[in-house]
């Protein structure tokens, strides 16, 4: 068996990195891609190994020449690249299809070796390596019938995004017959080459192909093996991180701060939302009016006020909407002035838009992280603040404070003038009898030195709209607010999203009595970990101390070797290098699968 390397392309998506080197000489963590492709290929005993270059094309025969390849390199000169496509390399080395088995591979692929050996060590003598279709992908997609043959070649003006489920990926790695190559593939190939040009691609062969009874090649689908396309500099950067390992990949992704829908195989329990709305009805109604949406101007905050005051029963001019709460916090955070009481651990967003100087923190002295309105106002009684801001339930400890307490908090706040900052983004998931949110107008016009922050995207599980709400008896701050954010600061999906929730408000409050149980159950799994004790949470997350053999950064290591991303916290203020992680409640299926990863490694 031989390698046939198509890697004649000028990889322009890719700007200064092929502005004087080909594609496949880009560094991946640091090695080429050409590097890891011909030294996986060096390993399988190959009879030779055949690379059609054009653009920089000594320079790439000067890499490769003094790579340490054992194998037999032959070099095929595509002189016409910048006028021609891949169909013209491939028929440019058709004479050594025609002599041997081949394996056909793109030059801009970066994978790890078990993909090559998936196609190169099946029975099955010709195939195309293909994997279930996502989002991120780009090129050749077929179908398959259920015994993998391939049913179809979809075009670019067949696709249908319904119908994704059923959908693969060609990976741009083949294996040919010489049979195959001799009765099929090079004939086709010749005759394509003339009817149609050579400004096409290979894959347009095997599509006609296909329309034969019997085609002669099949699919081998990929089960989760690792690899990546690179056709411009943000392929480059989530291939490096996909291809990257232990502490350096950990970190890579908690640099990302979100955006791990591009890792469709990761399950995030890091990034904190309700696991169980919206629910479809309301997705339907959102997708239904799309194209409306994504075509017209949304409303002006006036407007989105007023919406946003209807559906907490506020004034018009005691909210303000923001693009995600944190906007709003940075800018609250711009208007209040004088030393600010926080608490350590908690969450670092509103502390972070103050200097070092301007914080008095409050860390509570015991293993559970938890605290009272008591243990704030005793803390605090002798300290010169002019603000205090509090997250309940708190992140990433969940501790509670009931709006009793709370309330008697702000009578303190008052009597002092000190104003109070609640942050009940995630009060929603407390499991109590009892009222909870602070978002009442009789209790903001009572507290004008009171101000309430809500984050909808983690509340009501739509983090993608950004959306967040941020409320005042306080009506001059509101309308100072305001004036600090653009007329459009949010879009017209988030817009319609407010208009149409309050049609769905049963269906939220039966999502989070879902979420009660499923959090009951998940915890319970997690205190049967026996390297993890579980601190009681009322949030949507659950903190955990880890014990021996673990740390807390070796925890989040090995599981996400397993495609699980949860919270490292032994770097958060308040922690002092204490090995503790949060992870978020999903639903039971995944909820499911991190427990057996945890029980893996137990």
């Amino acid at each position: 068996m031989q390698a046939v390397i198509l890697a004649a392309g000028m990889g322009k998506r890719l700007k200064e990195l092929t502005s004087e080197a080909t594609k496949c000489m880009v560094k991946v963590n640091g090695v080429a891609i050409i590097d890891r492709m011909l030294g996986y290929l060096d390993r399988l005993g190959l009879s030779r190994i055949v690379v059609v270059v054009g653009y920089e094309g000594e320079k790439l025969r000067a890499y490769i020449d003094a790579l340490a390849v054992s194998t037999p390199v032959i070099y095929v000169d595509n002189d016409i690249y910048y006028k021609t496509n891949n169909i013209y390399s491939l028929y440019l080395a058709k004479d050594y299809l025609l002599e041997e088995d081949t394996l056909l591979l793109e030059s801009d692929l970066v994978f790890e070796e078990a993909v090559l050996k998936k196609i190169a060590e099946h029975p099955y003598p010709s195939l195309v390596l293909v994997d279930k279709f996502e989002s991120w992908m780009d090129g050749t997609v077929v179908t398959l019938d259920e015994h993998d043959g391939i049913k179809a070649f979809v075009a670019k003006r067949e696709f249908d995004f319904d119908k994704t489920d059923a959908y693969y990926k060609t990976v741009n790695i083949y294996k040919f017959s010489r049979t195959f190559s001799q009765l099929y593939y090079v004939p086709f190939l010749e005759i394509y080459c003339k009817a149609m040009g050579t400004n096409e691609y290979y894959e347009q062969v095997l599509k006609v192909i296909t329309f034969m009874e019997d085609p002669q090649i099949k699919a081998v689908k990929l089960t989760g093996e690792k690899w990546y396309e690179i056709d411009d500099v943000q392929d480059l950067d989530i291939a490096e991180t996909i291809f990257l390992e232990g502490e350096e990949k950990l970190a890579r992704f908690e640099k990302r701060y979100g955006g791990y829908w591009r890792y469709p195989k990761l399950l995030d329990y890091c990034y904190l939302v309700n696991p169980f709305f919206p629910c479809k009805r309301l997705i339907a109604e959102m997708q239904s009016a799309f194209q409306t949406l994504l075509c017209q101007y949304p409303s002006g905050m006036q407007i989105n006020s007023l919406v946003a005051a209807k559906n907490f029963g506020l004034k018009q001019d005691q909210i303000i909407v923001g693009n995600g709460a944190a906007e709003l916090i940075k800018s609250l955070m711009g208007k209040l002035d004088g030393r600010i009481g926080v608490l350590h651990p908690s969450f670092e967003e509103y502390a972070n838009r103050k200097t070092s100087d301007a914080l008095i923190a409050f860390v509570p002295n015991n293993r559970d992280y938890s605290y009272t309105a008591d243990d704030l106002m005793h803390f605090y009684s002798d300290k010169d603040i002019q603000s205090l801001l509090v997250i309940n339930p708190d992140n990433p400890s969940g501790n509670y404070i009931s709006r009793a307490d709370l309330l008697r908090l702000a009578k303190w706040a008052g009597a002092r003038g000190i104003k109070l900052v609640v942050d009940e983004s995630f009060v929603d998931f407390a499991d109590v009898q009892e009222d909870k949110t602070l978002l009442e107008q009789e209790i903001l016009m009572q507290n004008p030195h009171l101000f309430v922050v809500k984050s909808i995207s983690k509340s009501y599980g739509v983090p993608g709209l950004r959306l967040g709400i941020a409320a005042s008896g306080d009506r001059d701050l509101i309308a100072a607010m305001k004036k600090d954010v653009a007329i459009w600061n949010i879009n017209s999906f988030a817009e319609f999203y407010m208009q149409i929730y309050e049609k769905y408000r049963s269906e939220y409050q039966k999502a989070l009595l879902k979420f009660y149980d499923v959090r009951r159950n998940f915890v319970g799994e997690l205190t049967k970990i026996r390297f993890l004790r579980v601190i009681p949470s009322q949030a949507n997350y659950v903190m955990c101390e880890v014990q021996e053999p673990y740390t807390s950064r070796e925890l989040a290591v090995r599981l996400l070797e397993n495609n699980i991303l949860i919270k490292d916290l032994s770097k958060k203020a308040g922690f002092d290098q204490k090995q503790y992680v949060r992870i978020a409640v999903r639903d039971d299926a995944d909820n499911e699968k991190l427990i057996a990863a945890l029980k893996g490694l137990a």
